[in-house]
């Protein structure tokens, strides 16, 4: 067993391959590793170890992406007039702070997830976030942030090492132990050429 090294492994995880001998031990690896123990169809396979097998999995791949993409244009709800007002008035509110707010087409997991709001009493966005620390590969959604919270204070509860939480200081230790001026916050330039990070 990779987690207890006590063991012997009786299951493999689909999605890291990391051996375990009992339930326990699954759920710690998962944990630890933040793994959600799915085998990734996406992942990649050389030629040299591509089988029937490889071919049949990524074919049953390509129908469920096109049975999903077809649900979703059928969806009710992504069509509704109640739901293009409320991105219309998201997009003028946006419009008029200065702000590019830009919307993904309907069925793409991102749009269904964002909880992006407009307070018209407070005249406020309340914000969906999405936190990745990559040199520990954890990631932190957040939800209904409001605009006029500093990036300091978002971060507090991740990286402060007095205020954070023990179990996500332990994780992001990296991050607690750094001075302050050495961690940069980095935003994704969006729109850019396939596999071109920014």
């Amino acid at each position: 067993c990779e987690t207890c090294s006590k063991e012997e492994a009786k299951y493999r995880c689909p999605r890291c391959m990391k051996y375990s001998c009992s339930l326990l031990c699954v759920k710690k690896h998962k944990l630890a590793l933040s793994c959600n123990g799915v085998r990734d169809r996406t992942a990649f396979v050389s030629v040299n170890d591509f089988t029937d097998l490889n071919l049949l999995s990524d074919y049953r791949f390509l129908e469920d992406v096109g049975r999903t993409a077809d649900a979703a244009a059928r969806h009710p709800i992504m069509h509704s007039p109640a739901t293009k007002k409320l991105l219309y008035c998201l997009r003028n509110k946006a419009r008029k702070c200065n702000i590019d707010l830009r919307t993904l087409p309907v069925g793409f997991t991102k749009r269904r997830e964002n909880s992006t709001t407009f307070n018209c009493m407070e005249k406020k966005f309340y914000w969906h976030l999405k936190l990745i620390f990559p040199h520990c590969d954890a990631e932190y959604t957040l939800k209904g942030v409001p605009d006029d919270k500093t990036l300091a204070d978002i971060l507090k509860p991740y990286i402060d090492p007095v205020e954070s939480d023990p179990v996500v200081c332990q994780r992001l230790k990296i991050y607690t132990a750094s001075p302050q001026s050495d961690v940069q916050i980095l935003m994704k330039i969006e729109n850019r050429k396939q596999n071109s990070v920014r």
